[in-house]
């Protein structure tokens, strides 16, 4: 026991003898101890952090234009090939829609701009638009055509719009390309007013304004049989009740078609025909087409009061 006594103050003695330990020696040292191990990896330091933020922050960025710009891209596609009428996704149209052409608007830019403000840039837009355009502009109103001058827009000459004609209003169809364009299943009604043809169905003979006597493809054949069930009297008044519902029906279905063109959302109502006071009467009195002639029936039998 007096042994390990004496031992321990000498080890004790021995710790007193021994310098003091600087901290920041003692630091280093535990620093240089800890790059020296493995799997303990030196903190970044501020600056890194920040560079490394900076670099994803601008990844994060580039991918997001380019989400944008490919949405904007397939947008433009998709919104040409609707307005296009499916002709085109790249806008591609040889017959844009008055939205898109230059002389619409210049025309707005005329008629909502006077004179003393817009000076002489004024008299330059008016120098660059059509003559038609620019006779419609000036009068403020729609444009007038002659037949003669309606047929020049069917489609055929580069650069003019597509226009038709129902009861003597013309319509912009430049967006039914498909359908009125050459080539298209009914280019047949563009650069004229076919309105007989779109009452009767006779889409070869009937493409004429004149509805004279088309009323009668709604009227009933006659049947001696079934007509003796009325007496002379009776009869001519049946006969008059029905020529009178037949104009109507013409009358309804023609005035369906020109709603149909006005309200649509693809077609403008650009104008109408210049005729003279005479030109139905110049005209020889057309025939009912064969068609049309099949599909009257004979009068029902007199239902019993």
């Amino acid at each position: 026991m007096a042994d390990t006594e004496l031992r321990q103050r000498k080890g004790k003695a021995n710790d007193d003898n021994k310098p003091p330990v600087d901290s920041a020696e003692l630091l280093n040292q535990t620093k240089g101890d800890d790059d020296s191990k493995p799997g303990i990896s030196k903190p970044k330091d501020s600056a890194t952090l920040r560079k490394q933020a900076k670099d994803e922050d601008n990844a994060g960025s580039r991918l997001d234009i380019l989400r944008v710009l490919t949405f904007l891209f397939l947008a433009s596609c998709g919104l040409s090939y609707v307005i296009s009428s499916g002709e085109s996704f790249f806008w591609g149209m040889k017959h844009k829609p008055y939205y898109l052409k230059p002389e619409w608007w210049k025309a707005q830019f005329v008629c909502n701009y006077p004179a003393s403000t817009l000076g002489m840039a004024r008299n330059y837009v008016i120098q660059s638009l059509t003559s038609t355009l620019l006779t419609s502009i000036l009068q403020g109103g729609p444009i007038y055509l002659t037949a003669d001058e309606l047929s020049d827009y069917n489609g055929y000459v580069q650069g003019r719009p597509l226009y038709l004609a129902v009861n003597g209003t013309i319509f912009d169809v430049s967006n039914g390309l498909n359908m009125y364009g050459v080539g298209g299943s009914y280019h047949f009604f563009a650069g004229r007013d076919a309105s007989r043809a779109y009452v009767s169905g006779c889409f070869k003979e009937d493409l004429t304004p004149d509805m004279r006597g088309l009323e009668e493809m709604f009227l009933p054949l006659d049947d001696a049989e079934i007509d003796s069930q009325w007496t002379s009297a009776e009869m001519k008044e049946l006969k008059a009740r029905e020529l009178q519902q037949a104009k109507e029906r013409v009358h309804k279905t023609l005035k369906h078609w020109v709603d149909f063109f006005t309200n649509s959302p693809k077609y403008q109502k650009v104008g109408y025909l210049k005729r003279d006071e005479d030109w139905l009467e110049r005209l020889p009195y057309p025939e009912l087409c064969q068609s049309a002639k099949d599909k009257r029936k004979k009068r029902g039998p007199r239902q019993q009061d």
